[in-house]
C-alpha cells in the first residue's frame, strides 16, 4: 500500500553526471487514467524508498507516508521523483551563485580543494528544470504547473532545495529543507537570500533541525534565516514553518520519522 516505483537506471544529461531516477507513482495511478498528480522532486533519491540502496541501510519511507496521509487525512497524494546523487554530490548541492558572488578567494580555494572543484549546482538544477522535469511531465500524468511542483531534501539536499526555489520561483511552489547544512554555507547564503528569497504569498518554505542545534552557529544561522523570512512577509504556519526536533539525529531514520510534517504542510490545500 505505497504505490508503484518506476526506475530509470541511466538518466543522461549534458550538464551533469548520468544517474538513476526513481519515480514513485501514487496508489490508483494505473486504475484512474484521467487523474493527474502534483510532483515532489527529492534529492539523494537512493535513500527514499529502499533500505538496501540507502547509504545508511534505512530509507525515508516517503512512499508509505504519502499513502498513509492520503488514506487517513485526505492529503493529496503525489508523484515523487527521487534523484540519485553521484560522487559529485557536494559540488552539485552547494549553492553556486553565493559562492561566485560573495566568497573571498581563499574560501573558494578551500572549497575546491576539499570537495574536488567549484560548486556545480547551477548545472544540477538546470538538469532538473530543463531536462528531468520535461521528461517526467511528458511520461507521467502530472500537474506540471508551478503550484503543484515541489522540491525537498535533507542536509546538503535541504540547502540546494532552497537554492532551487530562489533560482526558479516560477517552477517550484515551495521547498522542504530538512536539517539544512547551514554551517557549510554560512554567511554566503545569508547574503544571497537577502537578494533572492522569493516574495511571500506564492511559495511555501519548510525548515527543520534536531541535534544540529548542538553544532556551533547552526541554530543562530537558522534563526537568522527565520527572521529574514518573516521580514519578507512569510507567515508562520501559513507559508512558512521552522520545526525543532530536540535530539533528533542527523540521519535517514530521523527524517523518516518526521517526513510527514513537510509533506502535510506542502501538499495540503489551503
Amino acid at each position: 500500500m505505497s504505490g508503484r516505483i518506476d526506475r530509470h537506471e541511466h538518466f543522461a544529461s549534458p550538464r551533469v553526471l548520468t544517474r538513476r531516477i526513481d519515480v514513485r507513482l501514487p496508489e490508483g495511478y494505473d486504475e484512474r487514467p484521467h487523474d493527474r498528480w502534483p510532483v515532489m522532486y527529492v534529492h539523494d533519491g537512493q535513500n527514499l524508498f529502499d533500505g538496501s540502496t540507502s547509504f545508511s541501510g534505512i530509507d525515508w519511507g516517503i512512499h508509505r507516508t504519502l499513502s498513509r496521509l492520503s488514506a487517513e487525512e485526505g492529503i493529496p497524494d503525489a508523484i515523487v521523483v527521487g534523484i540519485w546523487n553521484t560522487p559529485e554530490r557536494i559540488p552539485e548541492y552547494m549553492p553556486e551563485r553565493p559562492m561566485r558572488e560573495f566568497a573571498p578567494d581563499d574560501v573558494r580555494r578551500r572549497f575546491e580543494e576539499t570537495y574536488g572543484g567549484f560548486p556545480k549546482s547551477d548545472a544540477y538544477l538546470g538538469m532538473i528544470v530543463h531536462e528531468l522535469k520535461p521528461f517526467i511531465d511528458g511520461r507521467y500524468r502530472t500537474r506540471g504547473g508551478r503550484e503543484d511542483t515541489w522540491i525537498m531534501g535533507s542536509s546538503m539536499g535541504g540547502l540546494v532545495s532552497l537554492y532551487a526555489l530562489c533560482e526558479y520561483p516560477e517552477v517550484f511552489a515551495g521547498a522542504a529543507c530538512l536539517s539544512t547544512s547551514w554551517t557549510i554555507a554560512g554567511k554566503l547564503v545569508l547574503a544571497y537570500l537577502q537578494k533572492r528569497l522569493p516574495r511571500a504569498g506564492l511559495h511555501r518554505l519548510y525548515f527543520d533541525y534536531g541535534a544540529e542545534a548542538q553544532v556551533a552557529r547552526y541554530e543562530s544561522l537558522q534563526k537568522t534565516v527565520d527572521r529574514m523570512v518573516v521580514r519578507s512577509g512569510y507567515r508562520k504556519g501559513v507559508d512558512w514553518i521552522t520545526g525543532r526536533f530536540p535530539g533528533a539525529p542527523h540521519s535517514e531514520s530521523a527524517w523518516r520519522d518526521r517526513v510527514d510534517v513537510p509533506l502535510r504542510f506542502l501538499l495540503s490545500r489551503r
